[in-house]
C-alpha cells in the first residue's frame, strides 16, 4: 500500500516538475514583446512583469489543486476498490435513554475501529447527523460485526451494550448502519445494525 502511495507521489512530482520545466522553457523561446505604449504609471498599481507572474503563480496554484484531487479519487480507488469495499456508518434517534461516549467495531472477530466521541459529535449525531465511522476492504464471503456502544444509560449509569450482525458480503461495496434509537415503552436504548441491501 504505501508503494503504491510512494509512485503516486513520485507521479505528481513528475507532473509539476514538467509543466514547470514547460512553463520556463516556453517563457525563454517566447520572443520579447513588443513594447507597450508608454501609459502614464500609477503610483499604486504593480508592474506588468509583477502581474504576469502572479498570474503565473495563482495559474499553478489552481494546477496543484486540480492534481491534488485527482490524486486524492486515484488514492480512494486504489486503497478501497469498489468491489471489496465496507462502509459502516453510525446514527442515532433521539438520544433520551442513552449518551454515547465511544463505539468498538469488530469485523470477524478483529477490531477494525475503536472511536471516542467528543460532546460536539455525539450532539451532531442527536441532531440527526450520520458519521462514516470505518471505511475497508473485505474479501467477498459471509462475515460477521459485532459493535460495542459505551456511555450513560438510564439515571446517568455507566451503559455498555453490543449488536450483532451476519452479513454476506458479494461483489460490489457493501453498506452497514449502526443505529442506536430509544425504546419508550421500557425506557431503555435499543442497538440495532442494519444491512443497507
Amino acid at each position: 500500500m504505501n508503494l503504491k502511495l510512494s509512485i503516486v507521489s513520485a507521479t505528481v512530482c513528475a507532473v509539476l516538475l514538467s509543466a514547470g520545466l514547460a512553463m520556463a522553457q516556453t517563457r525563454a523561446a517566447a520572443p520579447p514583446a513588443a513594447p507597450a505604449p508608454a501609459a502614464l504609471p500609477t503610483p499604486d498599481a504593480p508592474p506588468p512583469e509583477l502581474k504576469t507572474l502572479d498570474q503565473e503563480v495563482q495559474g499553478l496554484k489552481k494546477d496543484v489543486v486540480d492534481l491534488n484531487k485527482d490524486l486524492f479519487v486515484l488514492q480512494e480507488e486504489l486503497l478501497f476498490p469498489a468491489n471489496t469495499q465496507v462502509a459502516l456508518y453510525i446514527s442515532m434517534d433521539v438520544g433520551t435513554f442513552f449518551a454515547l461516549d465511544s463505539v468498538t467495531v469488530k469485523i470477524d472477530n478483529k477490531e477494525v475501529k475503536n472511536y471516542l466521541y467528543t460532546a460536539r459529535e455525539a450532539d451532531a449525531l442527536l441532531k440527526g447527523g450520520v458519521q462514516q465511522i470505518y471505511l475497508g476492504n473485505l474479501k467477498v464471503g459471509k462475515h460477521e460485526l459485532v459493535a460495542f456502544f459505551t456511555g450513560k444509560g438510564p439515571v446517568e449509569r455507566g451503559y455498555k451494550r453490543g449488536a450483532t450482525i451476519n452479513f454476506d458480503k458479494g461483489v460490489g461495496a457493501k453498506y452497514l448502519e449502526l443505529k442506536i434509537t430509544d425504546r419508550v415503552p421500557k425506557h431503555q436504548p435499543e442497538f440495532m445494525i442494519k444491512d443497507w441491501e
